[in-house]
C-alpha cells in the first residue's frame, strides 16, 4: 500500500487520537500487504488503489473485493493497536487481566497477560468507521464488513498456558488469550470472501425516493445476514481487462506459475486463470538471478558463501500475436 493511501485513510480520523495514528497507519498497511498475499495469483490482486477506492466517496464500489479490503484493513488496524497495547507502547492501556484468578476450566485458571482486544476494537472503530460519512446502503455495507474484520481478530485468538506444580507436574495451568498470527486472520477472511453474501435489494422501494422506504429495504436485506459474513452489493467487473478509471490493471504482463516446488493446485492453475482464460498467451522469459551457493561453515562461527548466477524460467501473460 502506498504511503499516500494510508495517509488519506488517516487524515479523516479523529484528531484527538493522534497518539495511535502511527499504529493505525501500520495496521492499515499490514492489512493491505496481507490482501496482496491472499490474492497474489488471482485476476484481482489487491492493487495499490484498492484502499483508496473503497474509502473515496466518488469512486466507492461495493463488490466482493471491496468487502475483503474493508475487513482486512479493519482487522489490521485492530490487530496492531492490540499488539502495541500489550507491548506497553501506550500509557493508557495494558494487558487484559479482567478474568485473572477465575477458574477457566478443569485444571486451569485465568492469569498472565491476555491481549487487550477490547481496547484494540474500541480505538480501531473510532478511526476506521469514522471514514464512513454516508448514510446509504453502501455505507452500511462498509461498516458491516469493517465489523467482520474485527470479529475475525477475536475469532482466531488462541489460548496459551503455563504449567505449575511440584517439579513441573503441571497439576494446574495458568492460561491467557493471545492474538493469532496475522496470516491466520487473512486465511480466515479469505474463506469469508469466498462465501460472501450478495445483498438483494428491493430496487422499487429504493427508487421510490422515500428515505423511510429506502431504509426499510436496506434493513430487510440485512435481516438474514450473519454478523461474521461478508456482504457485497454489486457483481465484480471483468478483471482480465484494464480499466484505469476503476484502478484495475488487467492481467497482461502479470507473472504466473507453471513449475516450482510445493505449488498448490490453485497456484499451478494460475497461468490458465490469468492468461489463457483472459485471452492472453503464456510467455516464457529467462532471467538471471544471483543467489548464495556453496555455503561452508567455518570454525567458529561463520558461514561463507559464493555468489552464483543462474538462469531461471519465469512465465508471464502476453498478448497473442
Amino acid at each position: 500500500l502506498c504511503f499516500r493511501s494510508v495517509n488519506n485513510f488517516l487524515m479523516t480520523g479523529p484528531k484527538a487520537y493522534l497518539t495511535y495514528s502511527s499504529s493505525v497507519a501500520a495496521g492499515a498497511h499490514s492489512g493491505m500487504e496481507e490482501c496482496k498475499f491472499q490474492f497474489g495469483w488471482e485476476r484481482w490482486n489487491c492493487p495499490e488503489s484498492a484502499l483508496q477506492l473503497s474509502t473515496h466517496n466518488r469512486l466507492r464500489s461495493a463488490t466482493r473485493e471491496t468487502s475483503f479490503v474493508h475487513a482486512i484493513s479493519s482487522a489490521g488496524v485492530m490487530y496492531t493497536l492490540t499488539r502495541n497495547c500489550s507491548m506497553g507502547d501506550f500509557e493508557s492501556c495494558g494487558c487484559d487481566d479482567s478474568r485473572n484468578g477465575r477458574v477457566g476450566g478443569r485444571g486451569w485458571v485465568w492469569g498472565g497477560c491476555s491481549d487487550n482486544v477490547e481496547f484494540g476494537e474500541r480505538i480501531s472503530k473510532l478511526f476506521v468507521d469514522a471514514l464512513e460519512t454516508g448514510h446509504d446502503t453502501r455505507a452500511l455495507i462498509n461498516l458491516h464488513n469493517n465489523e467482520v474484520g474485527r470479529l475475525a481478530v477475536k475469532a482466531t485468538m488462541k489460548r496459551a498456558c503455563k504449567c505449575h506444580g511440584v517439579s513441573g507436574s503441571c497439576s494446574i495451568q495458568t492460561c491467557w488469550l493471545q492474538l493469532a498470527e496475522f496470516r491466520e486472520i487473512g486465511n480466515y477472511l479469505k474463506i469469508k470472501y469466498d462465501q460472501a453474501h450478495k445483498l438483494e435489494m428491493d430496487k422499487r422501494r429504493i427508487r421510490a425516493g422515500n428515505s423511510a422506504d429506502s431504509r426499510g429495504a436496506t434493513a430487510d436485506a440485512f435481516h438474514h445476514v450473519h454478523a461474521t459474513e461478508l456482504v457485497f452489493l454489486e457483481d465484480s467487473p471483468d478483471y482480465c481487462t484494464r480499466n484505469a478509471s476503476l484502478g484495475h490493471h488487467g492481467t497482461e504482463g502479470r507473472e504466473c506459475l507453471q513449475t516450482g516446488k510445493n505449488l498448490s493446485q490453485w497456484e499451478k492453475r494460475s497461468c490458465r486463470r490469468l492468461c489463457t482464460e483472459c485471452g492472453l498467451r503464456v510467455e516464457e522469459r529467462r532471467t538471471e538471478v544471483v543467489a548464495s551457493c556453496n555455503c561452508k561453515f567455518h570454525w567458529c562461527c561463520t558461514v561463507r558463501c559464493e555468489q552464483c548466477r543462474q538462469l531461471v524460467a519465469k512465465h508471464f501473460c502476453a498478448r497473442r500475436d
